[in-house]
């Protein structure tokens, strides 16, 4: 999933040339604590944000006024969600501006509604089963993995990979586009792979992928 296809349909820049106080509502009907700068053009000068409104006085100035010193964060349209992810959870921002290869700004993309497309990229919206494989970092092999599923007629839909520190073991997080558990858990355990946990209904997924994706969050800030 790329950039291009997280941006949000609703949420406005504001021009380079508009005073704070314009820029602080905007901030406040959308529910955000940024805003882009931009010029006609489309040039983008960086985010700012309510509290440099504030700081520097500038409800009733200019934000061209400030643009020199704002920070400018940005990712192409074509980079990954990984890469989105990356910097909203470094920089600790509310919206990430998106530009085409020649750096003209194109739109945003809100963090809660990137939090909609990662429940989507983990597969939370299809019905099936969670479970959770734990095994040696050596014997991790995806490829023999998805090989023992698809042999039980079922695919996988998504995969993530968690360990602790220093630890020479690795916990799988799988899930498979099937309510029926049985022969894949058999199929497993005869290849050696020790099941933690497996959880069908939906509430249950919804808490483990939920958990999930705060262990991957962890992750990025490492």
């Amino acid at each position: 999933m790329q950039a291009k296809e997280l941006i949000s349909d609703i949420f406005p820049a504001i021009n380079v040339n508009d005073i704070g106080e314009k820029a602080l509502v905007r901030m406040d009907f959308f529910k955000t604590s940024h805003m882009p700068l931009i010029d006609i053009e489309g040039n983008y000068f960086g985010l700012i944000s309510e509290n440099e409104i504030y700081d520097f006085n500038l409800l009733q100035k200019k934000i061209s006024s400030f643009k020199k010193v704002l920070v400018r964060p940005y990712v192409l349209d074509n980079q990954h969600i990984y890469d989105v992810v990356n910097l909203f959870s470094n920089l600790n921002i509310s919206i990430l501006p998106v530009l085409n290869s020649k750096e003209k700004y194109i739109g945003s993309i809100c963090f809660s509604e990137l939090i909609k497309h990662l429940k989507i990229f983990f597969g939370e919206d299809n019905i099936g089963t969670i479970f959770s494989i734990e095994l040696g970092v050596r014997d991790y092999s995806v490829i023999q993995i998805a090989k023992i599923i698809e042999e039980n007629n079922a695919k996988i839909l998504s995969l993530f990979t968690s360990s602790k520190k220093d630890s020479l073991k690795l916990e799988l997080t799988i899930k498979i586009n099937t309510t029926d558990f049985t022969s894949i858990r058999q199929s497993l355990e005869r290849h050696n792979y020790t099941i933690k946990s497996s959880f069908s209904k939906n509430d249950k997924i919804n808490d483990l992928l939920d958990e999930r994706y705060e262990e991957f969050m962890n992750y990025l800030n490492i």
